[in-house]
């Protein structure tokens, strides 16, 4: 973790503009092709939803902006986030949350891995609530168009929500709704612009 230098820092001004707003938050959903990670993890035997974490986990980490975060009332750029995800048991009706320790290079790998702790966990939570985590939903029984949080509005609250809904083909394509929650302070639409850029290339480079 990198402490910011704000006299140095070109998000200063942006910083300090938002900053001053009680509820800096903003949403922003598009349409991603999965076309090829849908054969993809159907010709690896994978779980669909645990090599979308993996690989969302893994561009967004790509792009700074989506790694500063506040820590003990300074701004930060963290190492990196990790994926702390809902999930469900076969039959059950109550959701939990599963946080993984680590990410690792190898999507195979997480997906065992994060079967495997989900498998495992009797808890509604797992891990602790940190702010280098990022908060993943996913509502796979419909199309979603847009998505919110529930929070405790903490300006400070730097931890990226972000969700999907169920795919459907068009045009003999896979596409799915991607909705992001963010903070304002630190990621612009610019960087959701290289994100959504750097997810589909590595989707499509499967």
């Amino acid at each position: 973790m990198q402490v910011i230098d704000m006299e140095t820092w070109p998000r200063r001004e942006a910083f300090t503009f938002f900053s001053g707003m009680s509820q800096p938050f903003y949403s922003v959903t598009f349409r991603l092709d999965v076309t090829r990670l849908k054969a993809y993890t159907k010709e690896h035997s994978l779980s669909f939803y645990y090599a979308l974490v993996w690989l969302t986990t893994k561009a967004l980490n790509e792009v700074e902006n989506f790694r500063y975060a506040i820590s003990e009332g300074r701004a930060v750029l963290l190492d990196r986030r990790l994926p702390s995800f809902t999930d469900l048991h076969p039959g059950a009706e109550q959701f939990h949350i599963v946080t993984m320790p680590e990410l690792g290079d190898d999507i195979e790998t997480f997906c065992a891995a994060a079967k495997e702790r989900s498998a495992g966990q009797k808890t509604f939570l797992d891990g602790d609530d940190t702010e280098d985590l990022i908060y993943f939903s996913c509502l796979p029984w419909v199309e979603i168009t847009s998505v919110t949080n529930e929070r405790d509005f903490d300006p400070d609250d730097s931890v990226p929500r972000i969700a999907w809904g169920k795919y459907a083909e068009e045009g003999g394509r896979q596409r799915l709704q991607m909705s992001l929650e963010l903070n304002h302070r630190f990621v612009d639409g610019l960087h959701i612009g290289r994100f959504y850029e750097i997810l589909s290339k590595m989707i499509e480079t499967l």
